[in-house]
C-alpha cells in the first residue's frame, strides 16, 4: 500500500531568532526554584490545551517580565533542553511575541510523549525563567495529558520549523490495549513488534532501509537517517516521520502557482519471509499569499503532490487561529472567508482582526506597521474510497511592512496665540521621549514643566496620538518680521520616539508658521530747550532690534556717550546740542537760529525704513554784535539749502576781508565800522553800518557741474545782510568809587578744560595721523604701529605727560579680558616678547615736549589654545598730567633695568596722594590683515 505524506513549513527566520535566544542548556540542578506540578496549571501566566494531534502551552508575559526563557522535554529523569536541532527533530515549536508571550506547540507523537494505545499521551515539560542573576531561575514544571483517537490513516501536521507525517502501518491487524510507559528518546518499541511480529529483526523499530528521493534517490540505513536529524519511530500501530524544513533531502516545487517544499521517502521493513514498503511524501506551501490593505488573501493549492488521484473527494475543511478550530459563527462575526474557487482552496483574512496583533517599525527614518496572525488550514480527504487523510498546516502570516505616516494637524488658536498641533495616529507600543526645539532638547516632564503641554490621547481601536501646545512668547518660538508691520512665528520640531520593547528610536520633523500683523513699530519724539535737542525712542515690540541714525551718520557707542544716551527696557532718551554735527540748519535769523535733527529708525538685516522723524526748534545765538569802539563781528551759517557752501570762501563787500575763523559750518568775521565795505547810513538821531557776508562778491553758488545735469542761474544764492544802530546824541553816566588796597589782589578762581589725544601715526616721522573716518586700520602681523598721546591747547610748560599704563584688548571696551600689557607703572612691559619701545620727541618740531609721549608696537593678535581667537586689538592708555617740580608717585617713576619678569606680577605704585590729572585714551580698531 502506497502513501502519500504532507506537511507544512512557516517562516523559519523568527524561529531561528527564537531558537538562539531560548535553547542555551543550563544545568537544572542548581539555583532552580521548582514549581510543583500540581500546581502549574492553575498558575496565572500558563495554559495547556489539547488541540488534535498537538498540545500547545502558552506563558503569559506576566510571568516571564522580559526575562529570557528556555524550555526542556522531560520524560521521567531524564530532562533536554529543547535546542532548534532537537525541536524539530521530536515535534516541538516554539514562537514568541515582542512582548515576551510565548506559545509552544508540541506534537502528541512527540520523541518524549508517553503513549497508551495511541489514545492517551502525557506531555511533560518545564519552563525555566532567568533572573537578572543569570544563576538564578524559576523553573515551571508542565504536565499535560491529551486523549486523541480520531487518527486518520494518514496524519499529516505541518509546524512552524518541521513536517510530521503518521501512517497507520498496521492495516487490517487487531491488536490488544494495553498502558505503556514513557519511552526515553533512544526506547524503542522492538519488545511490541517482537511480540506482534516473530520474524527476525534488522534494526531499530524493525526498519531495514529508508530510500529518499531528491528526485534522485539516496538510500540510507536508520541510523544514518537519525544522525543526519530526521525523527523516525514507531508506535504500537503508527510510522511517524519528522523533518525539518531546510534538510538536505528536501526540495521545491512550483504547485498551481504556490512553492511546496517537499520530502519523499520510501521505508522498507523486512520480516521473516517479506519486505514491507511504505511511499511517503510531505508537502508543504511556503507562500501563496496576496495583500491588499485591508485583506490577507492566502491560496492553497486544491489539488496537489500528496493526493494520489485526481480523484478525491474533501471529506472536512476547517478554518484555525493559533491551531485550534473556529466555527463557521466565529468566521462570519470576524470577517474571514474560506472557500475552494476554481483549483484553489482561497482563505480571506481582514487585516487587523482581533486574533492578530499589530507591531510597529522603522525602515529609514520611517513608520511602519505590520499585522501578524497565525492561521491553520485543516483538511480532511479520501481518495477513490481508500482511507482517508487528515491535513493540518499552521501557517503564520505577516503583512509586508506597510508605511503609515502620522499625520500633523495644526489646530493653532491665533487669537489665543497658542501653537497647538497633533500627531497621529501610532500603535500603542510608540512613546514619546523628547521633543527637539529650537532652543534645545525637553523630555515630555521637562516640556511640561517649562509650561508647554504635551498630552497622550487614546483611541478606542488602540492607537494613540500626541498634542502639543506652546505659546507664541517663548523663547523657543522662531520670531521673523517679513516686512514691517508682519511678524512670522515658527515652531520647528523633531519629535523623538521609541518602539517598545525593542528600544527602537526614530524621530518625525514637522514645523508651523503663523503670520499676524502684530508689529507696533518703534516711535520717536522729542523737544528743545535753548541748548539741546531731547530725543526720545519707544521700542514697540520688536524690542532694540533697529540702528539709530541721526542726521547722516549711525550712532555709534561714541556718539551715545557724547550725546548721554540712556536706556532702559522700553526706550531710548539722548540729548543732542543743536551745535552737533548732525544737526542741520535751516535758518538764520538776527538773535536765532533755526535748526533740524532727523533720526531714522532702520533695520539692519533688510535695511528697512522703521520710522522717520525731524524736530526742528530755534536757538537762541546771537548772530551779529555791535561794539561801542566801532568794530562789528558777523557770524555766517552754512544752511541746508546751499549745500555746496565752503565757509572759508565767504568774503564781505571787499573781497579782501575774509573770516577770522572758519570750518566746514561757520565763518566769523570781525572788522572795522568803517572798513571793508562798510556803508554808512544816517536816519533820524540814528547811524546805521551796514555790510554784507557773500561768496565771491555775490555771485551765485552753483552746484558742481555733472555729467548730463547742466546747472541753473535759479541755483540758490548765499548773502548775508548785517547792520549796527549807533545813537548820535547820547550820554552815559559811569560812577565808580574807590578805597585803600589792604593787600596784594586775590586771585579768582577759574576753569578750563585740558585735552589729551592718543592717535596713531602713519610711520615713525608722526608727520602725519590716522583720523576716526580711516578706522579700522589693518596691518600686516608684527609690522610696527607708532602712538603719540599729546596734551592740546595747553600753554603751560610746567605740565608734563606721563603715560601710567597702556593695554591691547581684543574688544573696544578697555576694560574687557583678554588684555595685554604695553606699558606698566609708565615703563615698558618687560615680560612682553616684543617689548614696547619709547621714541624721544624731537625739541626742535614740537613746541612743549614735555606735552607729547610717543611709542612702537608690533601688530599682533591674541591666541589661546592655538587658535587665533579674533583678527583685531584696541590700545588704550591712561595719562597723567603731572607739574614737573612735582616728585611723588607716577610722575618721577625709575624704571627697573631691562631683567624679564620672572613673577609675571605688576609693580605699582601707589599715586592717589600725586596732585595730577589723570586721562583715559583709547584707539580704534585695528584689524590683522589676512593677505
Amino acid at each position: 500500500m502506497t502513501w502519500l505524506l504532507g506537511i507544512c513549513t512557516l517562516w523559519l527566520l523568527m524561529v531561528v531568532v527564537l531558537a538562539q535566544r531560548n535553547f542555551n542548556v543550563v544545568s537544572p540542578q542548581k539555583n532552580l526554584n521548582v514549581v510543583p506540578a500540581q500546581n502549574v496549571n492553575q498558575r496565572a501566566g500558563l495554559k495547556t490545551d489539547c488541540l488534535g494531534s498537538h498540545m500547545r502551552l502558552t506563558v503569559d508575559k506576566s510571568l516571564t517580565f522580559g526575562n529570557r526563557v528556555e524550555f526542556d522535554a522531560v520524560n521521567g529523569s531524564q530532562i533536554e533542553p529543547i535546542n532548534p536541532s532537537l525541536a524539530a527533530k521530536c515535534g516541538f515549536s516554539i514562537d514568541s511575541d515582542p512582548w515576551g508571550n510565548y506559545k509552544v506547540f508540541v506534537s502528541l507523537l512527540n520523541c518524549f510523549a508517553g503513549n497508551e494505545d495511541d489514545i492517551v499521551f502525557d506531555v511533560d515539560m518545564r519552563v525555566r525563567v532567568h533572573g537578572v542573576d543569570k544563576a538564578e531561575q524559576d523553573v515551571f514544571q508542565v504536565e499535560k495529558t491529551c486523549n486523541y483517537d480520531q487518527w486518520a490513516p494518514r496524519e499529516i501536521l505541518c509546524d512552524r520549523n518541521y513536517m510530521e507525517v503518521s501512517v497507520n502501518r498496521l492495516p487490517g491487524e487487531i491488536t490488544a490495549l494495553r498502558r505503556r510507559p514513557k519511552m526515553t528518546q533512544e526506547q524503542t518499541f522492538d519488545d511490541q513488534w517482537t511480540d506482534t511480529v516473530t520474524e527476525a529483526i534488522t534494526s531499530r523499530y524493525n526498519i531495514w532501509r529508508m530510500v529518499f528521493f531528491t528526485p534522485k534517490q539516496k538510500a540510507m540505513v536508520l541510523e544514518d537517517a537519525l544522525k543526519t536529524g530526521y525523527g523516525v519511530t514507531t508506535t504500537r500501530s503508527r510510522l511517524v516521520l519528522r523533518s525539518g524544513y531546510d534538510m538536505p533531502e528536501t526540495y521545491v516545487e512550483n504547485v498551481n502557482g504556490v512553492p511546496m517544499k517537499i520530502i519523499r521517502v520510501t521505508t522498507y521493513f523486512k520480516k521473516q519471509w517479506s519486505v514491507t514498503m511504505l511511499d511517503t511524501v510531505a508537502a508543504c506551501p511556503t507562500g501563496g499569499l496576496s495583500f491588499t490593505d485591508e485583506m490577507i488573501t492566502w491560496f492553497f493549492p486544491r489539488f496537489n503532490p500528496l493526493m494520489g488521484s485526481p480523484q478525491n473527494t474533501i471529506l472536512e475543511m476547517f478554518m484555525g487561529i493559533d491551531g485550534k478550530r473556529i466555527d463557521s459563527a466565529q468566521m462570519t462575526a470576524r470577517g474571514y472567508i474560506l472557500t475552494i474557487i476554481d483549483n484553489q482552496i482561497v482563505m480571506k483574512i481582514p487585516i487587523g482582526g482581533p486574533d492578530g496583533y499589530y507591531k510597529s517599525h522603522v525602515v529609514r527614518n520611517q513608520y511602519h506597521i505590520r499585522y501578524t496572525i497565525e492561521a491553520m488550514l485543516e483538511l480532511l480527504w479520501s481518495e477513490g474510497g481508500m482511507d482517508a487523510t487528515r491535513y493540518r498546516v499552521l501557517f503564520p502570516i505577516k503583512t509586508p511592512l506597510m508605511p503609515r505616516p502620522p499625520q500633523f494637524v495644526d489646530l493653532t488658536d491665533v487669537d489665543q496665540r497658542m501653537f497647538d498641533v497633533f500627531l497621529g495616529p501610532f500603535l500603542y507600543d510608540v512613546e514619546l521621549v523628547n521633543i527637539t526645539f529650537s532652543g534645545g532638547v525637553l523630555t515630555v516632564a521637562e516640556s511640561n514643566l517649562r509650561g508647554f503641554n504635551i498630552q497622550e490621547q487614546r483611541f478606542q481601536n488602540g492607537s494613540k496620538a500626541f498634542r502639543l501646545q506652546v505659546p507664541f512668547s517663548d523663547l523657543f518660538v522662531v520670531k521673523t518680521q517679513v516686512d514691517l508691520l508682519v511678524t512670522v512665528y515658527t515652531l520647528p520640531l523633531i519629535y523623538g520616539f521609541m518602539i517598545l520593547p525593542e528600544y527602537t528610536p526614530f524621530s518625525y520633523t514637522a514645523s508651523v508658521d503663523v503670520s499676524l500683523r502684530d508689529v507696533i513699530l518703534p516711535a520717536v519724539g522729542g523737544s528743545c530747550d535753548d541748548e539741546k535737542f531731547h530725543i526720545t525712542v519707544s521700542f514697540g515690540s520688536l524690542g532694540k532690534t533697529f540702528n539709530i541714525m541721526l542726521g547722516t551718520r549711525d550712532l555709534t557707542p561714541d556718539l551715545s556717550a557724547e550725546y548721554g544716551l540712556n536706556e532702559n527696557a522700553t526706550h531710548i532718551s539722548l540729548a543732542v546740542p543743536f551745535l552737533a554735527a548732525d544737526v542741520a540748519f535751516e535758518l538764520m535769523y538776527p538773535s536765532s537760529l533755526r535748526a533740524r535733527l532727523d533720526v531714522l529708525l532702520w533695520e539692519p538685516i533688510n535695511t528697512w525704513t522703521l520710522t522717520d522723524f525731524s524736530l526742528a526748534c530755534n536757538f537762541p545765538m546771537t548772530m551779529t554784535e555791535c561794539f561801542s569802539n566801532g568794530s562789528m563781528s558777523a557770524l555766517a551759517v552754512k544752511v541746508e539749502s546751499v549745500p555746496q557752501l565752503v565757509p572759508r570762501q565767504l568774503t564781505l563787500r571787499d573781497p579782501s576781508c575774509r573770516p577770522k575763523f572758519s570750518n566746514d559750518r561757520f565763518a566769523y568775521f570781525s572788522f572795522d565800522a568803517n572798513s571793508c565795505g562798510t556803508t554808512r547810513t544816517f536816519y533820524d538821531g540814528v547811524m546805521m553800518y551796514e555790510n554784507e557776508i557773500t561768496l565771491g562778491n555775490g555771485l551765485p553758488v552753483y552746484q558742481p557741474i555733472k555729467k548730463g545735469v547742466p546747472t541753473s542761474p535759479s541755483d540758490p544764492e548765499y548773502r548775508v545782510t548785517m547792520s549796527c544802530f549807533y545813537t548820535l546824541n547820547d550820554t552815559q553816566t559811569i560812577a565808580f568809587f574807590t578805597k585803600p588796597r589792604e593787600s596784594e589782589p586775590l586771585p579768582e578762581t577759574g576753569f578750563g578744560e585740558l585735552q589729551v589725544v592718543l592717535r596713531l601715526a602713519w610711520d615713525d616721522s608722526y608727520n602725519n595721523y590716522y583720523v576716526e573716518e580711516d578706522y579700522p586700520v589693518v596691518q600686516y602681523l608684527r609690522s610696527p604701529l607708532f602712538f603719540e598721546v599729546v596734551l592740546l591747547q595747553s600753554t603751560d610748560s610746567q605740565i608734563e605727560l606721563v603715560l601710567e599704563n597702556c593695554w591691547a584688548t581684543l574688544k573696544q571696551d578697555r576694560n574687557s579680558v583678554p588684555r595685554w600689557d604695553l606699558i606698566v607703572d609708565g615703563c615698558v612691559n618687560l615680560g612682553d616678547r616684543y617689548e614696547t619701545v619709547f621714541h624721544p620727541v624731537n625739541p626742535k618740531a614740537v613746541l612743549y615736549p614735555s606735552h607729547v609721549k610717543r611709542f612702537e608696537i608690533k601688530m599682533f593678535t591674541f591666541v589661546q589654545n592655538e587658535v587665533m581667537l579674533q583678527d583685531q586689538i584696541f590700545v588704550h592708555c591712561d595719562a597723567v598730567l603731572c607739574d614737573i617740580n612735582q616728585n611723588d608717585g607716577i610722575c618721577k617713576r625709575l624704571c627697573p633695568s631691562p631683567i624679564p619678569l620672572k613673577t609675571g606680577k605688576k609693580v605699582r605704585r601707589d599715586a592717589n596722594n600725586a596732585q595730577f590729572r589723570r586721562a583715559k585714551l583709547s584707539s580704534g580698531k585695528i584689524l590683522l590683515s589676512s593677505s
